[in-house]
């Protein structure tokens, strides 16, 4: 027979008022109450902190490094803040792989990275800034480049090799398809292909070096863009809540790209509602084009400033050197 169990006094504390369960004893929150409800304890951001690149190891990790400092420098936010509320015109994921030091960032993404941290937040100078960086970024392009070899090529086939002698070059002997061929070059094209043909070979024989063919000129393409104005809706104009207007802009093609499959992406958000991002139309060098964004105004007083930067058909933005062009509109 078991022996009849008593119900603890309530009243009774013993333990200086922790928290016991029916039977007297502590409660054990490791045992009675599941992961989910346990109080978050404050600490870092959830998620494993990238491990930061020691700069000794080359080129790359030191650019990555250099970032790493201008991070903490400015307050240390997160990729996905720098992507989206700081206005850098890159994801977050090409951020986070630009401070891993693994492989060279493309010069726009770096840049990215620095101007919404040094500019934006540290209210640096942007041309300086920006030469700063740019000489780092280069460096370690440079530095990173794997040195071309330039040992002498192994003769191929079963020449000799050695100090002696080089042997006599092979006499040139024509076969008999070349002469039937050029016979009928002959009875084709006259005398004058008859000089043509029997010409020497080398201009040297002949009392004259052969002029060497004079290439043309080859210019590398630039890619390059101009402001030229707001058309629609200038700076500090004033529109209704709740009404829908257009933004035009224009831009000229000043380099000697065509622009094809481009696109004006916006870096951040506002009260106003526009389009993640617009279709440009294929410009030529030179030509002009008119950008149209259509945006819903705010449904309360408001101010609205977004900030478009051109991108290709990928995402990846372009004229990373250039200011983003920008919607600036007060709603009443």
């Amino acid at each position: 027979m078991l022996p009849q169990m008593v119900a603890p006094d309530p009243q009774v504390r013993t333990d200086g008022g922790a928290d016991r369960n029916g039977w007297g004893m502590p409660e054990s929150p490791d045992v009675h109450r599941s992961p989910d409800s346990l109080p978050e304890k404050p600490g870092p951001r959830r998620g494993r902190r990238p491990a930061r690149p020691d700069p000794e190891s080359g080129p790359v990790a030191l650019l990555a490094h250099r970032l790493w400092e201008l991070k903490e420098r400015a307050g240390d936010p997160s990729f996905a803040e720098m992507s989206s509320r700081l206005g850098a015109a890159a994801s977050k994921s090409s951020l986070a792989a630009a401070a891993r030091g693994q492989t060279l960032p493309s010069w726009e993404t770096t840049w990215e990275f620095v101007r919404v941290l040094a500019v934006g937040r540290l209210g640096r100078d942007e041309r300086e800034t920006e030469r700063e960086w740019r000489a780092y970024w280069e460096q370690a392009r440079s530095e990173s480049q794997p040195i071309s070899s330039t040992a002498e090529s192994v003769p191929a086939g079963n020449e000799p090799v050695g100090n002696g002698p080089a042997p006599a070059a092979r006499p040139f002997r024509v076969g008999r398809p070349v002469i039937l061929s050029m016979v009928s070059a002959v009875l084709a094209g006259g005398a004058g292909a008859l000089v043509t043909l029997f010409s020497p070979f080398d201009g040297e024989s002949a009392g004259e070096r052969a002029a060497p063919h004079e290439s043309s000129t080859w210019a590398e393409p630039r890619d390059d863009s101009v402001f030229e104005g707001d058309v629609t809706y200038p700076d500090g104009s004033t529109v209704r809540r709740k009404t829908h207007f257009t933004k035009v802009w224009r831009i000229r093609n000043a380099g000697t790209v065509p622009w094809e499959g481009r696109y004006l992406t916006r870096i951040n958000d506002t009260p106003c509602r526009a389009p993640e991002r617009v279709a440009i139309e294929s410009t030529a060098p030179g030509q002009a084009v008119d950008i149209a964004v259509r945006v819903r105004a705010a449904a309360a007083p408001a101010r609205c400033k977004i900030f478009w930067k051109m991108t290709s058909e990928d995402g990846t933005p372009l004229f990373a050197g250039k200011k983003p062009i920008f919607l600036d509109v007060s709603v009443e």
